[in-house]
């Protein structure tokens, strides 16, 4: 148990980790963070609210599905969320656009280590990752993945978030770039929903 909880963290905290790099690049972020922003522009309403309250509609979502929330679905916002922070208050956007696309490269092995190292724990997933496991029918976790990043990217542009490289790539290679390392590494193997 120990031993789970410890990869947990670890694994959170390389997730969080990779977001920071994401942000901090300035090129685009998630489709997930993109959907956020933008509802909560939309709505004028501050962006952790609708953080929280749409994380609790998809892991609900997903509970529904049999997908069942647990110590990972709480500790994965907690610790991303307090790792990104302080990465964001410590470094700034690099000026030359080249250390932003080198720091934006950078960031996509380290998020899916960080995504595929927290599922394969199987102690819950949070909002994004739980709603591309709980697909009806399931379907592989690159193309679920993908799909939520691209539902999610796209409904936050149309509300007025803005996207960017970063966020298309992560539509089109996070997902695959996890189911791959998720095959490759047992420890890095993550269950399907089913």
């Amino acid at each position: 148990m120990v031993s789970q909880l410890v990869r947990l963290v670890v694994s959170c905290a390389i997730l969080g980790v990779g977001v920071a790099m994401i942000l901090i690049a300035a090129l685009g972020s998630d489709g997930y963070s993109t959907m956020i922003n933008g509802l909560s522009i939309a709505l004028d309403v501050e962006f952790w609210i609708v953080n929280l309250v749409v994380g609790i509609a998809l892991v609900l979502m997903a509970w529904a599905r049999g997908l069942r929330p647990g110590l990972g679905t709480i500790t994965q916002p907690l610790v991303v969320g307090f790792v990104v922070s302080g990465l964001l208050d410590a470094f700034a956007e690099p000026d030359a656009w080249w250390a932003r696309v080198g720091l934006l490269v950078l960031a996509f092995p380290v998020l899916a280590v960080g995504v595929a190292g927290y599922l394969a724990v199987d102690a819950g997933a949070g909002p994004t990752e739980a709603a591309a496991l709980a697909f009806d029918p399931p379907v592989p976790f690159r193309w679920s993945y993908s799909v939520v990043q691209a539902g999610g990217a796209l409904l936050g542009w149309a509300c007025g978030a803005a996207v960017g490289p970063g966020t298309l790539l992560v539509i089109f290679l996070l997902g695959p770039l996890v189911d791959l390392l998720s095959a490759r590494f047992s420890l890095l193997s993550i269950e399907r929903a089913g």
